[in-house]
């Protein structure tokens, strides 16, 4: 061992998580669960490619209804 080593260092916050994982072991597996229901999902790249084909381009200015103001 050097004499030059710090001492191991643990900000609080990861001290937190650490106990909040020890307290709750089934912690990291139901925040898995919960991003597969909301983030993982399967992309209909028919659908998209439609969608795009579809899009109408904005206008320069947003809040005009039609063009008969220029």
């Amino acid at each position: 061992m050097s004499i030059f080593r710090r001492p191991d260092y643990t900000s609080d916050a990861t001290q937190f998580i650490e106990q909040l994982k020890a307290g709750k072991p089934g912690l990291e597996q139901s925040q898995r669960l919960g991003r597969s229901l909301l983030w993982d999902k399967q992309i209909d790249r028919e659908f998209q490619a439609k969608a795009e084909a579809a899009r109408v381009p904005q206008q320069p200015y947003v809040y005009q209804t039609g063009s008969d103001f220029a």
